[in-house]
């Protein structure tokens, strides 16, 4: 091979490498979800209004990002990291270490929600409506990302987790007051005052000691 042909494909490949390779970010992104189209299911024919993995096969994640699903109360959003969750489109036997529900529940059905996630774990993570009985899931409303770390979770994201929750004490748990005695006679049994009972101490001490003339028989 001839060295101009070595120094032609050389040169190609370099230009190859540079045009492949991704740029560090330099901010963080939020990604809508479908694009222009939302996120949403036709139930009357079983379709999807976006292709849902072609969208997600054409964003770059990294932590930090948001994904925004701008949807109705007739979708769910449930975000797993668990692959098998995603597979079965239902969240029964998932945990929640592993998923999360944002729009599971709702009876009010057409009303026009937008749903935030942020991304905070890397790797891979998963997307679905478990709505119908998870016919939506089923028939193309989920997706999957993969998160890269990009500049690493921002403070706003970056904290421990809240204290769990703890039922507060009910008022028959409460420690019962201290009552303290009033002043008066009224400490001392039978009666006797703080006055009679100082004298008599006294009177005593008095004799034994030959202060007074009292004799005991």
């Amino acid at each position: 091979m001839r060295p101009a042909t070595i120094l032609h494909l050389t040169i190609i490949a370099v230009l190859i490498t540079a045009a492949t390779a991704q740029d560090p970010p330099t901010k963080y992104t939020n990604h809508t979800v479908g694009d222009n189209a939302g996120w949403f299911f036709n139930s009357t024919t079983n379709t999807t209004v976006a292709n849902y993995s072609s969208w997600a096969a054409s964003q770059t994640f990294n932590l930090g990002d948001y994904l925004i699903f701008r949807t109705s109360s007739n979708q769910t959003v449930i975000q797993t990291y668990n692959l098998t969750t995603f597979k079965n489109c239902s969240i029964d036997n998932s945990s929640d270490n592993d998923t999360i529900v944002y729009n599971g529940g709702n009876t009010v059905f057409d009303q026009a929600l937008v749903i935030p996630v942020p991304l905070t774990i890397q790797g891979s993570n998963y997307f679905f409506s478990d709505a119908n009985d998870g016919i939506q899931c089923l028939y193309g409303l989920a997706f999957e990302i993969n998160v890269n770390r990009g500049l690493g979770l921002p403070p706003s994201l970056n904290q421990p987790p809240p204290p769990q929750y703890r039922e507060p004490p009910g008022p028959d748990s409460a420690s019962p007051p201290i009552t303290i005695p009033a002043g008066g006679n009224d400490g001392f049994k039978n009666g006797l005052s703080v006055h009679v009972i100082a004298g008599a101490v006294l009177f005593a001490l008095l004799a034994v000691n030959g202060g007074i003339g009292v004799e005991f028989f």
